[in-house]
């Protein structure tokens, strides 16, 4: 059996302006439309019917105002989030095809323009058809533009097959079919980009073709979330985020910590700057729970005998001690040690001294260069500075070199719960221009 559909942009559309009835000059054109037909409608008319036409001398200013966050940037390009979600340049603001001193925006609900275009050919041709709205997206990893779904009505948006077989018979665990976006590049095939013709037809692939109703998801079903998003940025936002993102977390889930996303926050700490081309960085993981009470109980009691050599008050000791706790509950934690090998001995205090200070500022950038990884691997951490209070003990636990020097300990896991908003720090309140 011979698997075919056609696809066709009718002529005849006039210009679009403010308050058009798209679903009337649709049928008008193209009036024969029948059951199981698709109509893929250019977002930029669907734009102008609806009045998404803004004055906007700086183009730059109308992007920043649809803008949601910014994913990536190079030079004046930007791609961005906009307000439903899609991820694209410029946020959809688009300046040809409109009127000079004029953008044309996206729709503001494109699912609900679909639906009502829908309803619309219902009511005048008695039809039940479904309707994509389509734009032009760029694609990571992939040159060339093509046309992508960013609001359907009556459509299957993406064709679920998981749970079937292939020809072979082997089990399909991962297959989704954007079917959606297939349909759009379909259209933009025969549509063109100035040709005048602004909307298509797809006739014989009514399966795709949906009663409405639950099954009817809309295009926002394409929108990859956040949670399932491998690529959310690009590199350079990727790093600013961590840093800015990375927080003293103080209570963590249960869920295991993979020991290889530690490893790979360990590369990037050793790429921190040293001097006189040392590696002054030595990191001890404890991964096990055995590991980790050992260390923190030997800890506490040298803690509290300090505290009471201090003349602490038993409550006082307590409270103290309680502080400890983020160590204590979380399911991964990292010793990270200072090694001066390679320090230079000038046997006059005040150049030893600031020997001394530089490897200090050394393993400083290490351990900010772990925390800030382990962001990057949406992990979450806290410094606490407690072993170095107690070096001996650390070291006679967990048997390490007399020259390894315990630079506090990091206590790694998934937070609990969202992080608390930052107070906001202007950085001119700490900065002296000479």
């Amino acid at each position: 059996m011979t698997v075919a559909y056609q696809v066709w942009a009718p002529s005849g559309m006039p210009e679009v302006a403010k308050g058009d009835d798209l679903a009337v000059l649709i049928a008008t054109a193209e009036p024969d439309l029948a059951d199981g037909d698709v109509v893929l409608v250019t977002s930029k008319v669907v734009s102008k019917a609806e009045g998404r036409i803004v004055a906007a001398d700086d183009r730059e200013a109308a992007i920043d105002a649809e803008t949601v966050r910014v994913v990536a940037r190079r030079g004046t390009l930007r791609i961005v989030e906009n307000r439903n979600g899609l991820v694209m340049a410029a946020a959809g603001v688009d300046a040809s095809n409109t009127p000079a001193g004029t953008v044309l925006l996206l729709p503001e609900d494109p699912d609900a323009s679909a639906r009502s275009i829908r309803a619309g050919l219902r009511d005048l041709l008695g039809v039940d058809v479904g309707v994509v709205v389509t734009d032009t997206f760029g694609r990571p990893w992939r040159s060339g533009l093509t046309d992508v779904a960013i609001g359907a009505a009556g459509v299957r948006v993406l064709d679920d097959l998981r749970g079937g077989t292939d020809t072979y018979g082997n089990p399909l665990v991962a297959t989704v079919v954007a079917s959606a976006d297939e349909l759009a590049a379909a259209g933009d095939l025969v549509k063109g980009k100035a040709a005048g013709r602004p909307v298509a037809v797809v006739r014989g692939l009514p399966h795709l073709v949906t009663g409405g109703g639950a099954d009817d998801l809309g295009a926002r079903a394409l929108v990859r979330g956040a949670d399932g998003d491998m690529f959310r940025l690009g590199t350079s936002e990727a790093i600013r985020e961590a840093v800015t993102q990375r927080r003293t977390v103080r209570a963590f889930t249960d869920d295991p910590v993979d020991p290889g996303a530690v490893r790979r926050a360990v590369a990037a700490a050793v790429t921190a700057p040293a001097p006189h081309h040392t590696t002054p960085w030595r990191f001890v993981l404890l991964e096990s729970a055995a590991s980790r009470t050992r260390l923190l109980d030997a800890m506490r009691e040298a803690w509290i005998t300090d505290l009471r050599r201090d003349g602490r008050s038993e409550e006082a000791i307590a409270r103290r001690v309680r502080r400890g706790d983020v160590l204590r509950n979380a399911p991964y934690l990292v010793v990270p040690c200072l090694v001066t090998e390679g320090a230079h001995h000038y046997g006059d205090a005040r150049r030893d001294t600031a020997e001394r200070e530089m490897f200090v500022v050394a393993a400083g950038a290490g351990v900010q260069n772990f925390l800030v990884a382990l962001a990057g691997e949406r992990l979450g951490s806290a410094w606490v500075s407690s072993t170095m209070f107690c070096r001996d003990v650390v070291r006679e636990v967990l048997d390490l070199p007399a020259d390894w020097d315990p630079m506090g300990a990091v206590a790694i896991g998934r937070p609990a719960e969202p992080p608390k908003p930052r107070g906001e720090r202007d950085p001119e309140d700490f900065l002296t221009v000479r």
